[in-house]
């Protein structure tokens, strides 16, 4: 049995055969971009919780025993004793595999295109969806929805090869406030957002809504329905507040 350790207790573990400090039960991935290390990654958001989705973020973990294991380093834990390698053979193979696969998913981003340039992957050997919506599953969307904002607008809908990220029925849902933040977050751009005429659309949910107006400088600036979202939900502010934009009040 490993040792054992609360979680948050400082621990040792090696990247690469070198020590490190690290947090026990932290994201190894965020540990090793904390100390520089570039390990790519689509899904991964610090500010919501690791899904695993894209799998780009793999890595090769050693465990005391010296037993070699490729995982996904967003969703696993800090670890006293272990040896993260990064680039072995193994790993610089599945990750091209990964690549190509997201490439057929997403053959029109311009962000995916350049990492897989970036790790020699040319594409072309899996015919790409031209159908496809650009969109390769990762769940950050959902996450940042459901997490942080609390809308809970939009899910994953069906299995296998039709499985989407959609809104129930397909229809527009009146749970979106248009703030933007699944538009932020999305690695491949493909949800899209526009304003214009006073409304914003959330392009890919079809939720269009009218845009309130700032009383310093009459300028639309956020959706009147997403103010009065923040407004119930927060309570006990002086509703003044949300009558200016940000810089304003």
């Amino acid at each position: 049995m490993s040792e054992q350790h609360p979680f948050g207790a400082p621990v040792t573990f090696r990247i690469g055969g070198r020590p490190y400090e690290g947090t026990y039960g932290d994201s190894l991935l965020e540990t090793l971009h904390r100390y520089g290390y570039e390990v790519p990654s689509l899904c991964h958001h610090e500010a919501v919780s690791a899904y695993g989705a894209c799998r780009l973020c793999l890595v090769e973990v050693v465990d005391k025993r010296g037993r070699h294991k490729i995982t996904t380093s967003c969703n696993f834990p800090v670890q006293a004793g272990i040896d993260v390698l990064l680039d072995t053979p193994d790993v610089v193979r599945h990750r091209r595999v990964v690549l190509e696969l997201l490439l057929a998913m997403a053959p029109r981003s311009p962000e995916l295109r350049a990492l897989a340039a970036e790790h020699d992957v040319p594409g072309g050997r899996l015919e790409p969806d031209e159908s496809a919506e650009d969109c390769i599953l990762c769940g950050l969307c959902e996450r940042v929805c459901r997490e942080v904002v609390g809308a809970n607008a939009i899910a994953m809908s069906a299995r296998g090869t039709a499985k989407r990220m959609t809104t129930p029925y397909d229809a527009e849902n009146p749970a979106c406030i248009a703030c933007g933040a699944c538009v932020y977050v999305c690695p491949t751009r493909c949800i899209g957002l526009e304003e214009a005429d006073g409304k914003r659309t959330i392009l890919r949910w079809g939720r269009t809504l009218p845009l309130a107006v700032c009383q310093q400088t009459g300028r639309a600036f956020t959706p009147q329905f997403l103010l009065e979202h923040y407004a119930k939900k927060l309570g006990g502010l002086d509703e003044k507040v949300f009558r200016k934009a940000p810089p304003y009040r």
